[in-house]
């Protein structure tokens, strides 16, 4: 699992200058989990009083640490209590028995010790390489050091110490006007390979200085999260890691509900910029795809026939050859399960018409098709003429570098 070298085509210029989130703070370490010398945990600390919201995979294979994540995130945390996130990359966790349970319970005692907070408010999580016992050891001696170097503005070297296959760290943020007041939002994600989420995607962590109420805070993530991280998709597989964890620290003072809807679609940006990140940073991707579906029997039929063209390896790699091969839509919608009628269909590459009514269009030429299939960014649109179902759908190509990464994944 060695770092990839060779940055996304799809990547930004740079990480983004994310806004200090006032009762967050975060510190790195080296803790050797797989590899020496190389920044592979992160902790990072929420101030007393915040509230903390979450979605995990409902892979049946996941990791102890989802399981115990999962379990905390449904109680009710006492008045005044702050909370902890532990992460460490390299190794996930997962698949390891009774060893992953003690080493998410050796992990949650060492930092409830380090910093005073109750066992059921520090959350961890682990990404990696599955079925290899955690040397959670390694990490349990770095907690010291990290409480010690928490620091609100290192939000960049937190994105970083994440990251597996990544090629780039992964961060965006977004800020408001609330009754004249200023609320901010900043996220960090990870997520390469292994993503077909069922939930949200690989690891997400996102934090605001709003104050917000438990309940409140879940509904916003529930929401957002099934139009943002369970929209994407790089190459069908469910992580059994998948975590996404939001903070928020109320230290602005300025009070939100769920019902707030420009919070609501500030946060709604941050997660999409994240989720868009790593479909860009997608495992040898050199396109971004959004497949927009409309015109179906409804919209779980529209998000159907969205995945499986999202999903569809034929689909992908004619993307990749930039082979405008519009008769692999075709076959995808065919085979999605989802109601279709072959002579109501029409499909566009970006602007371009290709088919229409069942049949080639009449002023479609290949030229064209190829021409948009050159860009960096593709929208594929299909409308199904049955309905008012719609549904949006990313993803990337799928080329060698693919094949390459994931066949010397463990070395």
């Amino acid at each position: 699992m060695a770092k990839i070298t060779s940055r996304s085509p799809l990547a930004p210029d740079a990480f983004p200058a994310l806004p200090v989130i006032k009762g967050v703070r975060f510190a790195t370490a080296a803790a050797g989990v797989r590899y020496a010398g190389r920044t592979d945990v992160m902790l990072a600390h929420l101030a007393p009083g915040s509230t903390v919201a979450g979605v995990f995979t409902r892979s049946a294979t996941r990791s102890a640490n989802v399981l115990d994540c999962q379990a905390k995130i449904a109680l009710e945390p006492e008045a005044g209590d702050g909370a902890a996130i532990l992460v460490n990359s390299g190794n996930s966790n997962a698949f390891t028995g009774r060893a992953g349970d003690a080493s998410v319970q050796a992990l949650c005692e060492a930092v409830s010790t380090a910093m005073d907070l109750p066992p059921s408010r520090v959350f961890t999580s682990s990404t990696g390489v599955i079925g290899e016992p955690l040397p959670h050891e390694r990490i349990v001696a770095k907690v010291a050091d990290l409480v010690a170097g928490l620091d609100e503005e290192n939000i960049a070297g937190a994105a970083n110490a994440i990251t597996t296959t990544d090629t780039f760290p992964k961060g965006a943020s977004a800020e408001i006007e609330i009754d004249g007041q200023t609320v901010r939002i900043a996220g960090i994600a990870k997520g390469s390979g292994m993503i077909a989420p069922d939930m949200a995607t690989m690891l997400v962590y996102v934090f605001t200085d709003a104050a917000i109420a438990k309940d409140d805070l879940q509904a916003l993530v529930s929401g957002i999260n099934e139009r943002s991280f369970n929209c994407i998709t790089v190459d069908s597989d469910t992580s059994t890691s998948d975590t996404l964890l939001m903070g928020a620290t109320g230290a602005s003072g300025v009070r939100v509900a769920k019902s707030d809807t420009a919070f609501a679609t500030a946060l709604e940006s941050v997660f999409l910029d994240l989720a868009h990140q790593v479909v860009k940073d997608g495992e040898g991707a050199t396109k971004f795809v959004t497949v927009q579906v409309t015109g179906a029997a409804s919209d779980n039929d529209a998000r159907t026939h969205a995945i499986a063209i999202a999903n569809s390896p034929l689909v992908k790699t004619a993307i990749a050859g930039e082979d405008p091969n519009w008769g692999r839509i075709v076959m995808a919608i065919g085979k999605s399960g989802a109601a279709a009628d072959r002579d109501l269909l029409s499909i566009r590459f970006g602007d371009v018409l290709v088919a229409e009514k069942g049949w080639v269009s009449p002023e479609y030429r290949e030229e064209m098709g190829a021409a948009v299939m050159k860009e960096p960014e593709i929208t594929v649109a299909v409308d199904l003429g049955l309905g008012d179902g719609a549904a949006t759908v990313w993803t990337c190509d799928l080329t060698h570098g693919y094949i390459s990464i994931n066949a010397d994944y463990r070395s």
